[in-house]
């Protein structure tokens, strides 16, 4: 009977839009209870079974606006929901805050702090790879969740941090995927994904589900890639900012090019339209997020080319990557070899081995000291590609020095 009332509740809470917190919340509200004997952990237990409501089922069903009945029926559905955030968070809270807090009380300059860190770490993964921040940006990781777990601290001064705590891991889980922790990327960003839902920040959500499909999309799970990238995109609304809103569309984009054939082909084109459109509606004095400072019309192209080029698609890709290039920051080491790779394989789709060779000799001179997974893996990609070309002498020569 449990699970059929988890199920339940779940179904009613989603109808809402409510995260499990704010369930949590509304039901002490409504039983007048001082503190929080139920809290989001709680809450979870309930939707999965593993505990039944029992004396707070009448709570349940008042701030839900349900008959108690709705609740404690089993309910047959047609057919399986449409997934949402809510089913990639971790199975346990890993931030589930300690009954005796001894670290003392915090404050919102503790949070600022904080806050200046991560854009720090953010600004040093424009020119570092992540082998060289894995440490320094778990580091940070570590310390946030301690501060959160055994710190006290007001309702508003808690929200604030867990803003900051999935802004981190977004940015750590970034640099583990780069340095090829795929799995310690994807146990971070699950985390993330986590603090962000629990303070009820729906774009930071989206944020960090698009860059987890974004990992799973190259890292040969496509599918699930594809149906992250659609949820993140669905669960940030359409209310989202601007630039939020194309980014994750063009995850999406991606997401169906690495899916492959010709109707995601099709989707993927589509994705890369609309997310042209809505950086379109973005106008100046519009407040965005400081962690889309990079999102652009310049790293829209840049998507565009990328999946022209993964379609097979020269005539388009070989243009775009060029005219990104030309105006392209230099100390951006990593970006640079990235993009350039891109271009070497569209110069050997056009049949032009020749500037094929050139353009990956740069990728291999720019990625000699990178401690970047993902650098690595293109230039596998680039080498394999260029096999195709190897009685071309200026392709023999860049393969005989690898």
């Amino acid at each position: 009977m449990s699970s059929g009332i988890g199920a339940n509740i779940r179904r009613e809470r989603r109808r809402l839009g409510w995260s499990q917190a704010r369930l949590a919340r509304e039901v002490c509200r409504a039983a007048g209870v001082v503190g929080e004997p139920v809290g989001r952990q709680e809450v979870s237990r309930w939707e999965t079974g593993k505990r039944t409501p029992r004396e707070w089922l009448p709570f349940l069903a008042a701030v839900l606006v349900v008959p108690v009945e709705v609740l404690t029926t089993p309910q047959t559905a047609a057919e399986p929901p449409l997934p949402t955030l809510t089913n990639f968070l971790p199975a346990e809270d890993p931030l589930e805050q300690l009954s005796v807090r001894t670290g003392g009380r915090i404050g919102m300059g503790q949070v600022a702090d904080m806050q200046q860190r991560v854009h720090g770490l953010r600004l040093a993964d424009d020119v570092l790879a992540g082998g060289d921040l894995m440490r320094p940006a778990l580091r940070e990781l570590r310390k946030a969740v301690h501060i959160f777990r055994e710190h006290s601290y007001s309702d508003l001064t808690g929200c604030r941090l867990l803003v900051q705590l999935a802004e981190l891991a977004q940015i750590a889980g970034w640099v583990a995927s780069d340095a090829g922790q795929h799995a310690e990327a994807e146990r971070i960003y699950r985390l993330g994904l986590s603090a962000a839902t629990q303070a009820e920040d729906r774009t930071l959500a989206g944020n960090l589900a698009g860059s987890l499909a974004y990992q799973l999309s190259n890292t040969g799970r496509e599918l699930e890639g594809l149906e992250l990238s659609r949820v993140a995109l669905d669960g940030a609304g359409p209310d989202a900012p601007a630039k939020a809103r194309a980014l994750y569309l063009d995850r999406v984009a991606w997401a169906h090019t690495k899916a492959g054939g010709t109707e995601n082909a099709q989707h993927a084109m589509r994705a890369l339209g609309e997310a042209s459109e809505a950086l379109a509606e973005d106008s100046e004095g519009t407040e965005e997020p400081a962690y889309l400072y990079w999102v652009d019309a310049g790293e829209l192209q840049v998507m565009e080319s990328r999946v022209c080029t993964e379609l097979r698609r020269p005539l388009r890709a070989v243009p775009l990557l060029r005219e990104v290039l030309g105006k392209y920051d230099a100390t951006h080491t990593r970006e640079l070899a990235l993009y350039l790779s891109w271009l070497a394989v569209a110069y050997a789709d056009a049949n032009e081995p020749e500037e094929a060779a050139a353009t990956a000799e740069r990728v291999l001179s720019l990625s000699a000291d990178v401690a970047s997974e993902r650098t690595a893996q293109r230039v596998r990609v680039v080498l394999e590609r260029l096999a195709e070309y190897a009685d071309v002498p200026e392709v023999r020569s860049v393969l005989e020095s690898t």
